[in-house]
């Protein structure tokens, strides 16, 4: 089953469509280098060269949501960079709670990236008792029985998932019921989540099986 489609609206209510937003972060992150590089401006065609994705594409693109570049200058790269920024919204602070306090949620709990992306980790979840009061990187990992007294007190709209494939899709429905909205899911398994909430799906193994058929096909 595919990730559910993720529609989203522009001031005029355009629908963007998925290919789109799945680039936008992209534009974010090169938007970012130029801005480290002190480049103040830059062309469709320049950024086409660096993204290698075709300056027609880019100006489509950035079209969806107002355009932002000016006849005979291009684009001013802090704008963009800021304006981007709000798209995706990271204007503000997002709250994330990872439940399953293993090895790769402690790895997304010590990743600083995203809190420098107003992406704020707040709480860990665990069934394990010797993981249950230890903190990563200032974060307290929880009983996972302490979910509905946590987001009680919390607001939290996202929630990553590091569980295993038996125990994802009913903590998935009992976050749904208290206010999550969406979800970062590392489970092996497709979730059965009302139309409303949001699955973003990063399946580590079928991402190296595609890696692996690449590789098998090119070589045969």
């Amino acid at each position: 089953m595919e990730d559910k489609k993720v529609n989203a609206r522009s001031a005029n209510e355009k629908v963007i469509s998925p290919a789109v937003i799945k680039r936008l972060p992209r534009y974010y992150r090169y938007l970012g280098d130029l801005l480290k590089n002190d480049v103040v401006r830059i062309s469709s065609k320049e950024l086409s060269q660096k993204m290698n994705v075709t300056a027609s594409q880019i100006r489509q693109d950035l079209n969806n949501f107002g355009g932002f570049g000016q006849q005979g200058y291009g684009y001013n790269v802090e704008f963009l960079y800021n304006e981007m920024g709000k798209i995706l919204g990271l204007d503000k602070t997002n709250n994330v709670i990872i439940l399953g306090a293993g090895n790769l949620g402690q790895a997304l709990a010590n990743n600083q990236e995203f809190e420098e992306n107003s992406f704020k980790i707040i709480g860990l979840f665990d069934v394990n008792p010797r993981l249950v009061g230890m903190t990563v990187r200032g974060v307290e990992v929880y009983d996972i029985d302490m979910l509905e007294d946590f987001l009680s007190k919390h607001e939290v709209r996202i929630a990553a998932l590091t569980l295993p494939r038996s125990k994802a899709p009913k903590i998935a429905r009992e976050l749904v019921e208290l206010g999550v909205k969406a979800f970062w899911n590392f489970a092996p398994v497709d979730l059965n989540l009302p139309e409303d909430v949001i699955v973003e799906n990063v399946h580590l193994s079928e991402s190296i099986m595609t890696l692996s058929y690449r590789i098998h096909s090119i070589n045969e």
